[in-house]
């Protein structure tokens, strides 16, 4: 059984540099706190706690920043001194810190610093949040000792370790001066993907309290990420399923046609937008996180949709299809009857217009057959352009800190690359089940076959 005395941990450091970030993203909730480039943003202790089965194991509190470390510096040498003077004693850091809580300054002039200090004394063990954009300042280096008297363990958190310009190696020089000889790196942007487990892994070697809870939390963290993937990839592939799945049944006529194909390319943006709201709840990310509920695709940012006019320009010249002429890119037409399919990538001005393509392409004996009935889906490549943007947003995703304000980057899984020798038997097979596209997720949980189908699929996708 658990302890349920959670371990404190209070999250300190210099003013704006990604305290609450940090916070945000070890807590998976991006609506903590108030993230901004404005200096002071957080003005009072906010604290958020992390459960474990149901038990508290940590909580973590969001603190005020520094700001004015030399002057408070300065204020604690003349208690000592004072101390020293008056009392012939000698005092420690701790009484220092103690004696100035009890004073005017901390409830006017250092009003924030006393926040700060005060938590961090009432807590296990201090993360101090580092920004390596910042070059080494002196008052850097007064709020490093101001952080040291309190008494408590402190663990320097990395911060914008990918940032450029970066001064890493001058902090790491600072810091070991300090004797805080063990750091940890940690974008609360855009953390690795073991960053959680290395920083609750380096704190559990400072804190022998929390040790058997840390670890914990680590496997269960690990746990929730794998889970997540696997999740993530089922509701990708039951989306493409669908949509290889859907007909849009038309009668002949390029009036119909084109209504028909108007309604049909609607469909599939409401598939991958569903989608893309899905992956964000699952993840726990706010709608903002994407730039119009969008997906990554034009120079590495997130364009509109899946058949605007760029997204097809690309699409064709990366397929090195003729089809790509026009603003229906990658549907596709089925003409359909007496068990016959024949089947063309398509756009308006290519097979959609009077028949004249398809009569050349599949001759008038074919075509008068099959005359009467006419079906559109969804072409293999837009398919496999649908998996690619559901893939670049999952490793997005993955990759993001709860703490990021931009919108979701990332770069496209370039169609070409993805199933080069032809779509997976699991999406060819969805072609013979138009039902599919119809059902709803219940109706569809009940489908033995389409269950089957979308667990081989998510396999497929988290191997692409």
């Amino acid at each position: 059984m658990m302890s349920t005395e959670p371990l404190k941990l209070a999250v300190v450091g210099h003013t704006n540099v990604g305290k609450t970030s940090l916070l945000r993203t070890l807590s998976r909730d991006p609506g903590f706190g108030e993230v901004s480039s404005r200096p002071s943003t957080t003005r009072d202790v906010l604290g958020c706690r992390l459960l474990l089965e149901g038990e508290p194991v940590v909580d973590l509190f969001d603190t005020p920043g520094l700001e004015e470390p030399i002057a408070l510096l300065e204020l604690l040498e003349a208690i000592a001194e004072q101390a020293q003077r008056e009392e012939k004693l000698r005092i420690d850091g701790p009484e220092r810190l103690r004696r100035f809580l009890h004073s005017e300054a901390a409830s006017k002039r250092f009003q924030q610093e006393a926040k700060v200090l005060a938590q961090l004394a009432e807590s296990d063990a201090g993360l101090v949040v580092i920004d390596l954009r910042d070059p080494v300042l002196a008052k850097h280096r007064d709020e490093l000792q101001l952080l040291a008297s309190v008494g408590r363990p402190l663990l320097p958190v990395l911060n914008f370790v990918a940032a450029e310009p970066n001064h890493r190696p001058q902090w790491i020089d600072v810091l070991r001066r300090a004797g805080l000889h063990a750091q940890v790196q940690f974008d609360s942007v855009a953390p690795e993907a073991d960053a959680e487990r290395r920083l609750y892994s380096a704190l559990a070697t400072l804190l022998d309290k929390g040790q058997p809870a840390l670890q914990r939390l680590v496997e269960s963290r690990q746990q929730q990420a794998e889970l997540r993937r696997r999740q993530a990839a089922r509701q990708a592939a039951a989306v493409l399923l669908k949509v290889a799945a859907r007909r849009q049944a038309t009668p002949p006529g390029a009036v119909e046609e084109r209504q028909a194909l108007t309604e049909l390319t609607d469909w599939v943006r409401g598939r991958e937008a569903g989608l893309v709201q899905g992956l964000l709840a699952l993840f726990q990310f706010e709608a903002a996180a994407c730039n119009a509920q969008q997906l990554p695709l034009i120079d590495g940012r997130f364009e509109a949709d899946l058949f605007a006019a760029e997204a097809l320009k690309q699409l064709g010249s990366r397929l090195g299809s003729g089809a790509a002429s026009g603003a229906a890119v990658g549907v596709g037409v089925d003409l359909m009857t007496a068990g016959i399919s024949l089947g063309a990538a398509a756009g308006i001005g290519a097979v959609l217009g009077a028949g004249l393509q398809a009569g050349r392409h599949y001759g008038r004996r074919a075509l008068g057959r099959l005359r009467g009935r006419l079906e559109l889906t969804v072409d293999d490549r837009v398919l496999r352009h649908l998996a690619g943007r559901s893939l670049a947003l999952i490793r997005a995703l993955e990759g993001r800190g709860h703490g990021a304000v931009q919108p979701i980057e990332a770069p496209l899984l370039q169609a070409e690359k993805l199933w080069a020798k032809g779509l997976p038997a699991e999406l060819r097979a969805a072609r013979a089940h138009p039902e599919w596209a119809e059902l709803d997720d219940e109706q569809l949980a009940e489908d033995a076959d389409f269950e089957r189908r979308q667990r081989q699929l998510a396999v497929e996708l988290l191997n692409a």
